[in-house]
């Protein structure tokens, strides 16, 4: 009996030693500069938004925080770095719903995307733009149909197998029964170059990289991927509306940390990244690109991320999407 009263007590001990041990971590966080590794290139909508909230953070924080793109591999050489990171919030995963991706299209990767992060928190939804050069003449989604069906093997360009623009792709290619070579990238802005000279048949790219190029007419948007139509393109249907019923595809991105990185810290981050997300300025420049911010709490995320997974390894089982 004593034994026994003398083991729980030291449970009860440790307990409290390893929770105050986390509540001191936090409250001393941060103390040096911190990493945002993206999984894509410089200049990609993901890279856009994540700058942001890392030089926000930096200031309150008094912390340089570096932003450290590792393009490749549908963002797995990125999370590769994070997943086998020290767990103590200094490094850090900023990506898009292509970290969904990755058990379906990368067996082998070295880390596992469930188990091996810590969500901290989903930062915004936006819509992928179907867009197309001018110069193709196409004016509508359904004619862009038409014309692929009579020429089988046309092709159309996304930021790499994996990506979020990829798996719009994808959806929109089955749903619609199409033949089609796609054309993987480093990344959007290489993109969209291709697709305004027509190189690329037709793209999918987030909205706010293709906004610039929409309103100067070097590129015509056709429709957008999301459920509702987005404010800064009011004039652009969505897929679903313009005859793909029941097409929706949301192009997130959110912050992760590894796994083991202590609560109160993953906590103290997610408050800091809601907290960023809500300055007035921020939240203009964020939406003045066609996003929303949709902060939300690590536990959250991390439902919403095993959902993301099941739902895009559906989507790539049925395309037979397979890394070579």
């Amino acid at each position: 009996m004593h034994l026994r009263k003398t083991l729980s007590l030291l449970g009860i001990l440790t307990v409290f030693i390893i929770t105050h041990a986390h509540a001191q971590t936090a409250a001393m966080f941060p103390t040096k500069p911190m990493r945002f590794i993206v999984g894509f290139t410089a200049g990609s909508e993901v890279d856009v938004i994540g700058r942001m909230i890392a030089h926000e953070m930096g200031e309150k924080w008094v912390q340089r925080v570096v932003v450290d793109n590792r393009p490749g591999a549908g963002s797995t050489v990125a999370g590769a770095i994070v997943a086998s990171a020290n767990p103590d919030g200094y490094t850090l995963f900023f990506n898009s719903v292509s970290h969904a991706a990755t058990p379906a299209l990368y067996p082998k990767a070295p880390f596992d995307t469930l188990r091996d992060f810590a969500g901290v928190t989903q930062a915004t939804s936006l819509p992928n733009v179907l867009i197309i050069a001018p110069s193709a003449g196409v004016r509508s989604m359904k004619d862009l149909i038409a014309l692929v069906k009579q020429k089988p093997g046309m092709n159309y360009g996304h930021a790499g197998v994996g990506s979020g623009t990829h798996i719009t792709g994808e959806l929109f290619r089955q749903m619609a029964g199409l033949e089609l070579t796609h054309v993987p990238y480093k990344g959007v802005p290489e993109v969209i170059t291709d697709a305004m000279t027509g190189r690329l048949n037709y793209a999918f790219a987030p909205i706010g990289n293709t906004l610039p190029f929409i309103k100067d007419k070097r590129l015509a948007a056709l429709a957008v991927s999301t459920a509702a139509r987005s404010a800064a393109l009011p004039d652009v249907p969505t897929i679903g509306d313009a005859g793909l019923t029941g097409y929706v595809f949301d192009h997130w991105y959110g912050l992760f940390a590894p796994a083991k990185t202590p609560r109160p810290v993953v906590n103290q981050l997610s408050q800091e990244v809601a907290r960023i997300l809500n300055i007035p300025d921020v939240k203009d420049k964020i939406t003045v690109r066609g996003a929303a911010i949709k902060p939300s709490k690590p536990e959250d995320f991390d439902q919403f991320v095993r959902s993301e997974v099941a739902k895009i390894t559906k989507v790539m089982q049925a395309g037979g999407v397979k890394v070579q």
